[in-house]
């Protein structure tokens, strides 16, 4: 199973990860496979590019982050301080920090540059599935199973925002260049959101089965989304300018 796919900011590589414990990195013009990567101990579950397109991060089963050059694919940190699987990996949009969290409810900040762990942040009740960083990199958002959204700021320990109404775990979160967060849920539906004062701005259904993945369009305009029901749904969302 490919659990999750990721394009580098330039569009000229793809990178996916799968089960069985492998990464790869993709020509996107001509498909061919650029570097087949190995390291991970279990299935790999979450992958994402930097900012910058110069590195790779990924999360497995085995417990462990890892980031990775991408000209070279070479690994150049082994993160370890998570006790169960690592459901979802995130960069910062300045490219300094790296975002973790998964099953043992931990999330968790980390150095790029040097690896060290900054922070760790605790509050969900249940296993955490998904993570992002809002484009300025005030907040980040993470999703869990135990249906919440939480909105974090990387310098405080405890929450901004615990956003409530999900039926169902979080299986995907998304901000907008204009502020909004959206996720997406096994409830079948999507909720827009104003992090900053947890007010519901949109509620989006149409999916006939649980949601798999969503993101804006860079513009913040189109709100796309993926579902287990093999639908891709494309949206217009009214721009809501909230920074």
């Amino acid at each position: 199973q490919v659990n999750c796919c990721a394009i580098s900011p330039d569009f000229q590589f793809v990178l996916t990860c799968s089960d069985d414990s492998r990464i790869h990195v993709w020509e996107a013009k001509s498909g061919a496979l650029r570097h087949k990567v190995t390291g991970h101990t279990g299935p790999v579950k979450s992958c994402c590019f930097s900012p910058d397109g110069s590195l790779f991060a990924s999360s497995s089963h085995d417990c462990t982050v890892r980031i990775w050059r991408v000209d070279t694919a070479d690994c150049l940190h082994v993160l370890t301080g998570h006790s169960k699987s690592v459901e979802t990996v995130s960069f910062s949009p300045d490219n300094t920090s790296v975002l973790s969290a998964g099953w043992d409810r931990l999330i968790i900040l980390w150095e790029v540059q040097s690896g060290q762990r900054l922070k760790t942040f605790m509050g969900h009740q249940d296993a955490i599935q998904c993570s992002a960083f809002s484009t300025d990199g005030s907040y980040f958002a993470t999703g869990s199973w135990d249906y919440s959204v939480t909105v974090w700021s990387p310098g405080n320990d405890t929450p901004e925002k615990v956003l409530n109404g999900h039926q169902g775990n979080v299986s995907c979160v998304s901000f907008s260049v204009s502020g909004m967060l959206a996720s997406g849920s096994w409830d079948k539906t999507i909720r827009v959101w104003n992090p900053r004062t947890g007010a519901l701005i949109f509620l989006l259904k149409g999916h006939m089965d649980w949601l798999r993945t969503l993101t804006f369009s860079r513009d913040g305009i189109l709100l796309v989304s993926t579902g287990h029901d093999k639908l891709v749904r494309f949206g217009g969302c009214a721009w809501v300018k909230l920074y």
